[in-house]
Formats: C-alpha cells, sequence, structure tokens
C-alpha cells in the first residue's frame, strides 16, 4: 500500500501540519485527511518500501476512469489556492472586516436564490469588490469549483475570515443542497450579531470619551496651573501650613512636573500590561469573569453571551449541524470563557445521552427561562425555532439595558468629571480663604 507525506491546514486552528499514513489511493488519502479535520495542500507519494525515494507530487488530474468535471481533486483544489495567493493567505484575513464579510454573504445568498451558478456569483462579486486581497479571494474560490472542488474547502484555506461557525454551516447546507438558505440564516446571523455589537460600542462611546477628558482636563491643571498657584501661596503664607488636601494635589503636582518620563513610562507599562495579561489563559478568565460579575456592565455582559449562544447553536441546528460539533463550534465563537466551560460542560453530558436542558441548567449561567424555553423546545422538535425565539428574545434585553445604561451613565460620568476638577480646584482654594481671613 502506497505511502502519503502530506501538508495539510488544520482546519479548527489554521495551522499547518504534515505527516505520513498509509492509503489505497490518493483520493482515499484526501478523504482520511478530511476525516481528521484536515484540509490537505500536497502529498509525497512513495511505494512503502522505498520511502526514502520519494518523488514529489501533486494530485493535478483524476484517476483512470474517473468523470471529467472531477479533474481536480481537494488536493490540486488547495494547491492551486496556495499557488494563487502564496503567503498571503493569513495576511488577507486582516483587511476584511466582518461588516464586509456579512454584506458578501447577504449578496451571495440574494444571487444564489435569483438561481444563478455559484461560479458566476463569485466572478460578479469579485468584479464588484473594492477590498483587492477579498477580490483575490474571490477569484480562487471561482476557480476552485470550476476545477471541482467545494465552496467550503475554499473557505477553510482562509481562518482569519471564514471561522469554524461559517465553513460549518456552508458544509452543512453543501451536504443537504440548500446553500441558499443557509447563507441566507448565515447572514442574518451576523447582521444580528453586527447590530448588537454596534449598540453595545456606542453605549461604551460616551464613557470612554468622558474619562479621556477628564484625564486631560486634570492633567493640564496639575501641570499648568497648580504650580503657578505653589508660587503665589509660597509668596503669601511664608512658610505657614497648608491645608492636607491642599498639599495633597501639590505633592501629585509635583511628581507629575519632575518625573513626567516615570510617569508615561508607568501608564504605558500598566496598559501593556493589561493588553498582554488578557492575552493569558488566566487574565482572560479573570477578564471574562468581571465582565459577568459586574453591576449593571455584567447584566448586559451576560444577555448578550446567551443571545450568542442561542442565535448560534439554533442556526447552526436549523442548517443541519449535528448537535455535538454545533454544541463545540457555539463554545468556539462564545465570547467569554465561563461560557465556553459551561457549553463544553454541556457537550459532554449530551455525548453521555442526556438532553441539552438538564445540564445547561446545571451550569447555573443560563436563567431558569431559557432553560425551560429549550426543555420544550427538545420534547415538541423544534429546538431550533425555540433558540431563535430564546436569542430574539435577548437580543430585545440588551437593547433595553443599553438604553438604560445610556441613561444611567451620562449622569454619573458628569458628576465624576466634577468630582475630579472639583477636586482640584478646592485644593487651591483653601489656602486662599486663609489668606483672606489673615489680611483681614
Amino acid at each position: 500500500m502506497p505511502t502519503f507525506a502530506y501538508t495539510a491546514i488544520d482546519t479548527t486552528s489554521g495551522r499547518e501540519r504534515r505527516g505520513v499514513l498509509e492509503s489505497g489511493t490518493a483520493e482515499q488519502a484526501t478523504s482520511t485527511l478530511k476525516s481528521r479535520g484536515l484540509a490537505p495542500i500536497a502529498l509525497e507519494v512513495s511505494a512503502p518500501k522505498t520511502l526514502k525515494a520519494t518523488a514529489k507530487t501533486h494530485i493535478k488530474g483524476p484517476p483512470a476512469g474517473s468523470r471529467p468535471e472531477n479533474a481536480v481533486s481537494a488536493v490540486s483544489m488547495h494547491r492551486l489556492t496556495e499557488r494563487k495567493t502564496g503567503s498571503r493567505r493569513f495576511a488577507v484575513g486582516r483587511m476584511v472586516s466582518r461588516k464586509n464579510l456579512t454584506l458578501f454573504t447577504r449578496q451571495l445568498a440574494t444571487l444564489l436564490k435569483a438561481r444563478m451558478p455559484l461560479v458566476r456569483c463569485l466572478q460578479v462579486l469579485a468584479r464588484q469588490e473594492k477590498n483587492s486581497g477579498f477580490r483575490e479571494v474571490l477569484e480562487v474560490f471561482a476557480e476552485t469549483i470550476r476545477a471541482g472542488g467545494n465552496f467550503s474547502d475554499g473557505l477553510i484555506q482562509y481562518p482569519r475570515i471564514f471561522d469554524r461557525l461559517y465553513v460549518s454551516m456552508v458544509k452543512a447546507g453543501e451536504a443537504g443542497g440548500v446553500l441558499e438558505t443557509v447563507l441566507d440564516r448565515l447572514a442574518l446571523f451576523m447582521e444580528k450579531t453586527e447590530r448588537i455589537k454596534a449598540k453595545i460600542k456606542t453605549a461604551m462611546t460616551y464613557p470612554v470619551i468622558v474619562v479621556l477628558l477628564a484625564v486631560g482636563i486634570v492633567a493640564a491643571l496639575m501641570v499648568v496651573v497648580v504650580p503657578k498657584f505653589e508660587q503665589i501661596f509660597s509668596g503669601l503664607l511664608k512658610g505657614q501650613p497648608l491645608p492636607a488636601l491642599t498639599q495633597f494635589v501639590l505633592s501629585i503636582s509635583y511628581f507629575i512636573q519632575h518625573h513626567f518620563g516615570f510617569t508615561l513610562v508607568l501608564v504605558a507599562s500598566v496598559y501593556a500590561g493589561f493588553v498582554t495579561g488578557r492575552k493569558t489563559a488566566v487574565g482572560q478568565r479573570i477578564l471574562d469573569w468581571l465582565m459577568i460579575k459586574v453591576p449593571v456592565v455584567g447584566d448586559l455582559a451576560l444577555k448578550a453571551a446567551i443571545a450568542r449562544f442561542s442565535r448560534t447553536f439554533g442556526t447552526l441546528l436549523a442548517s443541519g449541524v449535528p448537535i455535538l460539533p454545533a454544541l463545540l463550534i457555539t463554545r468556539d465563537t462564545s465570547g467569554n470563557s465561563y461560557v465556553a466551560n459551561a457549553i463544553q460542560s454541556v457537550h459532554d453530558r449530551v455525548k453521555e445521552g442526556e438532553s441539552v436542558a438538564g445540564p445547561l441548567e446545571a451550569t447555573a449561567i443560563f436563567p431558569g427561562m431559557v432553560t425551560s424555553m429549550i426543555e420544550v423546545g427538545e420534547e415538541t422538535g423544534a429546538l431550533p425555532a425555540m433558540l431563535s425565539r430564546v436569542a430574539d428574545t435577548y437580543d430585545e434585553e440588551v437593547d433595553n439595558t443599553v438604553n438604560s445604561l445610556t441613561s444611567v451613565i451620562e449622569p454619573f460620568m458628569i458628576v465624576f468629571l466634577a468630582l475630579m476638577v472639583g477636586t482640584i480646584v478646592i485644593a487651591l482654594f483653601l489656602p486662599i480663604v486663609s489668606i483672606i481671613q489673615h489680611l483681614q
């Protein structure tokens, strides 16, 4: 039996993998690699006993007796993509925004519903695409499909653009012959997700601006205004002790003036430590815990996580993805490690034969209303529809929470800014009162 040395892309992590396996034909080797979650790029074929004398071979044509339209195997298709884009495969992902990807998905679903062939759809979208990197990707997809490959196999090559959720749903749509329906659901899912993100971002923009404004005003007062008052105090009070609050403000001003470089380094170090810490497992876990436990903000984050879970899980099930892979994909796209751990425990118990509602309730993260609706959905055989209702309900809850949060944050931030500036002003006017009394 021939031995194949392969180079493939791990569909989960997007990393390149190398190894060897024995298989009867190149097509069987390709199928084996796909079943392991690997997307083949190239195969090196040799006889079992002459492994050292391998000759590098890329599958570019069909085996004897195969149909002409299948002339290019999956391995050739991946080689074609590699040749077309080279090392840009991963760099392109940084240039494609979620908004652009959502628009592409909606347009592709619309064109497919109009009974336009997939290759033609991709050609049309590639011509009107303004992003040169993404346009090149779409052209590669069109060439791949013309060569006999699948759309989902092309998506795997660009993990920075198309995540596991996207690829899995497209695979399910291809298997069921309902790609246009699945893409329509996927576009709707992405549109609602982006809408919620935009609302949350808008709600957080105001407090961020106020905090930056407060920091700028305080820094200006400490560096420019406070030193001048210090000179006035030293000339008029003639060694008399200053009030404690005034002395505290003057000390901070003195430190900032004479250690400005150290202050900048300290601020930069705190920011860098935060950014670096959130990338570690422990730091991300702490941040995720704070996101769902902090009053007001935690309630918003939890509702958004529940809406995302319900929308993702329901969309995958409605598209034909089996329940266990759907749970794993939902776990990986949850965006919160605590929610991800809860979904993993649900997956493990469902794998042992339990339902979804019971383990979900045992996590103590999802409210009783959610688990009850899911339980009803399982009993009636309408779990995807019930999950969609839960997602719609919590999307509305997120909208209401964002609106109320905005109305609460505005006066709070005004008071915060007033306290910051007012404390400095009071500290500067206390000695002036003492000077006036002394003169009288």
